[in-house]
């Protein structure tokens, strides 16, 4: 996936804003306009990291002339005590932008190393972990890209992005009176044919249906292993096959054993832990 600049310059500004809204009034107070340093950013644990194109954009949008050195790149592995990146020029600057290019380097870092976590744990087994729209809004764009850092890939990014008949969906329909067939029939006429269609299914049996419907993908939602493996089984390569719902880490290995070929994790984007990245002046 490649960054749209223009995005995620009106994604900086905006953090830029809500942060230096009246200006830094603490180093304002007490630096020289001219005062210069070298400052290191450095990782504090082990982890995988993403964010480096943005932090560094975040510093040469606060001050154009600051040297920025990435000693890493994103999808770089880094433990406790690891420089990132130096960075050299007005303290008042650096300063200024510390706060803003860390949040990024740090929550994106977190979501690339908790991916690469799922990824880790199915490591042999013929399975992709996929991301869910289950992100912070605003930065979707950022955090889908941290997920393929992370080994993961990308589900839709947006509602344009493939056809997804969701339980709502079904109900709302169904009380009309259409049937799962009718459902999908109608979608496909009312949309791009290059568009895979993918059913969320509850049980065996509705997994089933949405085969004999000619769904492309078959979402299992929060099913039992068991029902899982029996799933599998029946519809024996007619669709692909998503397993989702409250999938952990300890139990995506177990479910990646049932034969499914995706595994989307929503916890991947809404629930990752930031990775302690921190900045210190020389």
């Amino acid at each position: 996936m490649h960054l749209i600049e223009a995005q995620i310059k009106e994604v900086i500004d905006r953090a830029l804003a809500e942060d230096l809204g009246w200006g830094d009034v603490t180093t304002e107070a007490l630096m020289s306009s001219n005062q210069q340093s070298i400052a290191s950013i450095m990782a504090k644990e082990q982890g995988i990291l993403a964010g480096i194109g943005v932090a560094k954009k975040v510093f040469h949008r606060v001050d154009p002339k600051l040297e920025i050195d990435a000693l890493l790149e994103d999808g770089a592995k880094v433990d406790s005590g690891s420089i990132i990146t130096r960075i050299e020029g007005k303290v008042s600057s650096i300063l200024k932008a510390e706060r803003v290019a860390l949040n990024f380097l740090q929550r994106l870092s977190g979501i690339a190393s908790e991916t690469n976590r799922y990824v880790e744990a199915v490591k042999g087994l013929p399975v992709r972990i996929i991301d869910t729209r289950k992100t912070t809004p605003g930065l979707r764009l950022l955090e889908k890209h941290a997920v393929r850092v992370g080994g993961g890939e990308n589900h839709r990014m947006n509602l344009g992005d493939g056809i997804l008949i969701k339980d709502n969906h079904l109900a709302a329909l169904r009380s009309h009176g259409l049937k799962l067939k009718e459902i999908i029939t109608r979608v496909r006429q009312n949309t791009s044919l290059r568009l895979k269609v993918e059913v969320e299914t509850r049980t065996v049996q509705e997994a089933l249906e949405a085969t004999e419907a000619e769904a492309d993908i078959v979402m299992l939602d929060n099913m039992s292993l068991e029902d899982m493996r029996r799933a599998v089984k029946l519809i024996h390569g007619a669709a692909l096959i998503e397993a989702s719902g409250r999938i952990s880490l300890n139990k995506v290995r177990s479910v990646a054993e049932t034969g499914v070929d995706f595994i989307s994790v929503g916890a991947l984007t809404h629930s990752a832990r930031a990775l302690d990245i921190s900045l210190k002046l020389e």
